[in-house]
């Protein structure tokens, strides 16, 4: 293999670790978020003032004594600031994949390094207490990536890496109003859909720079078919975390296939998906009363169904296209995923089972997206 070849090689691994860092970062998420530890650390990005968090008693000390609202919760500070420094490392990967992408173009590489600037200078101003200033240059390292990877002549793989750069941009974001706007449900959930784009799109640059497709292109009506499965995936992980967001994972009790006893019990769907409350509400243990919540659930419930069904059917599919293993890897995740959802249930949603639920809809959204990407023409990398 030439230089050159070994070049393309170590970027195709480098992007496949940085999927496998994203996939990481959505399943420790959910542990966070699942051991109620999403505001253990009531500012952002620090936490209680540290780069760490408080371990030691005169630390934490003077971190109640700063916050006396929110005192520190020593086996729960970890995993929040840990996920945000794991959430960093992802970002600083992204932002290398972004760099190398725009290497030879310098006007898009010079966009690229401005949007960097500018989101450090955002979160510098939102520390200092200047909103306004902080919103500006936020605006600009969202908008300054879409431009460079418009404007970039190489591969699509490419610019998906450097559109990557405003989304994990704006996933930091969602995350900083997660804490402060309190566990908002429609920030809560927009920041796993925020994540599963991010792992979304990372594993299909990852896939498409290493190589991954056809030798000619598969008909249109299968792609076709793998885009539909995607969103209706997309759809339902929404109303998984809509449910979790607004603490209706339980609102059955451990019934199932019943709800409190009965096929329809009674639910409040306008109140249920009411997405925007204001801001000052602290969503920490839910604010719905059972009707909405039970709206939510059985919402949930009905998605699961019809998830199932066309995701069977195109595996069966699939396999008759031979895409043999994506089909037997679909169907499997599919049967695994209704029995750890049951399981959520009937068990009281414990701890293991709740994030194997999640770890298991994030390798469903993996095989969709390695199918699209399979039954695309293999394209040849320009390094």
């Amino acid at each position: 293999m030439n230089a050159r070849g070994a070049g393309w090689t170590r970027v195709a691994r480098f992007a496949a670790l940085t999927a496998t860092v994203a996939f990481c970062l959505i399943v420790f998420g959910a542990f966070v978020r699942l051991s109620h530890a999403g505001l253990s650390c009531p500012d952002w990005p620090t936490c209680y003032g540290k780069a760490s968090w408080p371990g030691h008693e005169q630390e934490i000390a003077s971190a109640n004594a700063a916050f006396p609202d929110r005192p520190v919760e020593s086996h729960k500070t970890w995993r929040e600031q840990g996920h945000r420094m794991l959430a960093g490392t992802l970002g600083m990967m992204i932002l290398a994949l972004a760099l190398v992408a725009t290497w030879r173009q310098k006007r898009e590489l010079g966009l690229v390094l401005l949007a960097s600037a500018s989101a450090a200078l955002a979160i510098h101003l939102y520390r200092s207490d200047a909103p306004a200033l902080s919103a500006v240059c936020s605006i600009l390292a969202l908008g300054l990536p879409v431009l460079a990877a418009i404007r970039l002549e190489r591969e699509l793989a490419w610019r998906i890496a450097v559109l990557l750069l405003s989304v994990v941009i704006f996933q930091a974001m969602l995350g900083m109003w997660t804490v402060t706007w309190l566990l908002k449900p429609v920030v809560v959930m927009g920041h796993l859909l925020g994540g599963l784009t991010t792992f979304a799109l990372m594993s299909y640059v990852a896939l498409r720079l290493g190589g991954v497709g056809a030798n000619q292109n598969y008909d249109v009506a299968i792609r076709k078919l793998v885009v539909i499965g995607l969103f209706l995936l997309g759809i339902q992980i929404a109303l998984g975390g809509w449910t979790s967001a607004n603490y209706a994972a339980l609102t059955c009790g451990l019934d199932f296939p019943t709800c409190q006893g009965q096929w329809w019990p009674q639910t409040d769907f306008r109140e249920g998906f009411i997405l925007w409350r204001g801001i000052g509400v602290n969503y920490e243990g839910g604010v719905l009363d059972v009707a909405a919540r039970n709206a939510i659930q059985m919402s949930h419930r009905i998605g699961a169904l019809i998830v199932f069904c066309y995701l069977g059917w195109l595996s069966h599919r699939l396999a008759r296209r031979g895409l043999r293993m994506p089909a037997i890897a679909l169907g499997v995740g599919l049967v695994l995923q209704v029995a750890l959802g049951i399981a959520n249930v009937k068990l009281g949603l414990p701890m293991p089972v709740a994030v194997a639920h999640v770890t298991v809809a994030v390798l469903l959204l993996f095989t969709l997206v390695y199918t699209l990407a399979r039954t695309q023409r293999r394209v040849t990398t320009d390094g």
